[in-house]
């Protein structure tokens, strides 16, 4: 699609859907756990928004399945949005959705540290290496604060929540390095002859997968035995209806369509809004008190993710603008070497798609 093709309010209204919408989905966990346990929030959550996508792709006339792209779907689903998401939910019960988001920011540490075929290049890159420092640094200011919290009785479950949300992170990272490398790989003869599923397709049946690993932790630890569905207020529908919504339909498609029309590391700049969204709905709408430390920590991490992502940012054409005031040379997309997560999939799905309607 031609950037000329498209308005300026429609780009800026995605972007606001992705900035806002996902960074207040933290806000609404938090919420919704007042009513909903965490494995059947997940559950109801991720069935129903994958059914919703998955039968969106049908009508659409998108193909459904393949055995490899399923294969591969189901796993990084089961990573990324069962395992992570499973993480962010459980750990939601006892620590601020603030913190919970800031440590997801995080992410960007563990892609670092696990991207091995990368590590040359990573930790021969200064501005990676003292990212990384001060990534360190700033969940060290978060776990201190917890652990002073905990020493002084307020809470006895907040450090082991985020023990948690780590194990988390380092999930959704293996899912999303898992991803790139599959994607990089070069195919087999026999996997040229399958025609790959469309990306929402993909997500569609991670979600599903989510969903399904979701219902059977809720049915195996007792927690839909205990729930009532009568029990569950208005306001309680209402968050997880947003969740559902808001939060993994319009804003992924937002998402998706953004990839298509803008430069997907333009597009990455999610990863340090949301963060920022969530700090300002749960200071003043929860009983949780942000506090300077935790201000700091955000600050401290949200700069380490720059500098950790700063090689992909700096010949972006955005800030070629603000350097000097020349004419833009035709960009060309990067191969995603990026911390941000779920870039890499969707951004070379549309590359390739663009290419082969060229070709046609």
């Amino acid at each position: 699609m031609s950037l000329d093709k498209v308005s300026k309010f429609s780009i800026v209204s995605a972007y606001a859907v992705v900035y806002f919408v996902w960074g207040s989905t933290y806000f609404f966990i938090e919420k919704a756990l007042h009513w909903f346990p965490p494995f059947v929030l997940g559950s109801i959550r991720f069935i129903i928004a994958g059914s919703v996508l998955m039968t969106y792709c049908y009508l659409k006339g998108y193909k459904l399945f393949n055995k490899r792209d399923v294969e591969r779907a189901v796993l990084i689903g089961f990573l990324l949005l069962f395992v992570d998401m499973a993480a962010v939910i459980w750990a939601e019960q006892y620590i601020s959705s603030a913190i919970v988001s800031i440590l997801g920011a995080a992410a960007a540490i563990w892609f670092v540290l696990l991207d091995k075929p990368k590590w040359k290049a990573n930790f021969g890159s200064i501005p990676i290496v003292l990212g990384l420092i001060l990534g360190f640094a700033g969940v060290v200011m978060l776990f201190g604060e917890q652990l002073v919290n905990s020493e002084s009785g307020s809470d006895s479950n907040n450090v082991i929540a985020m023990l948690v949300m780590i194990f988390g992170t380092i999930a959704w990272t293996v899912g999303s390095l898992y991803t790139k490398y599959t994607q990089d790989k070069k195919p087999s003869t026999e996997d040229r002859k399958i025609k790959p599923l469309n990306v929402m397709v993909k997500t569609a049946w991670q979600m599903v997968t989510a969903g399904v690993a979701f219902t059977v932790s809720a049915l195996i630890t007792g927690e839909y035995s205990t729930f009532s569905f009568a029990n569950v207020p208005l306001e309680g529908w209402g968050s997880i209806t947003y969740l559902i919504t808001m939060g993994s339909i319009l804003a992924f498609s937002c998402y998706i369509w953004l990839l298509q029309v803008r430069p997907a590391t333009e597009v990455s700049t999610y990863a340090y809004v949301n963060p920022v969204v969530a700090l300002f709905l749960a200071h003043f709408f929860t009983q949780h008190k942000v506090t300077a430390l935790q201000i700091l920590g955000l600050t401290v991490i949200l700069v380490s993710v720059l500098l950790m992502n700063w090689n992909l940012y700096k010949d972006n054409r955005t800030f070629r603008v603000i350097r000097a005031r020349k004419k833009l040379k035709r960009f060309k997309y990067m191969a995603p070497k990026s911390s941000i997560p779920r870039i890499v999939e969707v951004a070379d799905f549309n590359e390739r798609e663009k290419q082969k309607q060229n070709k046609s």
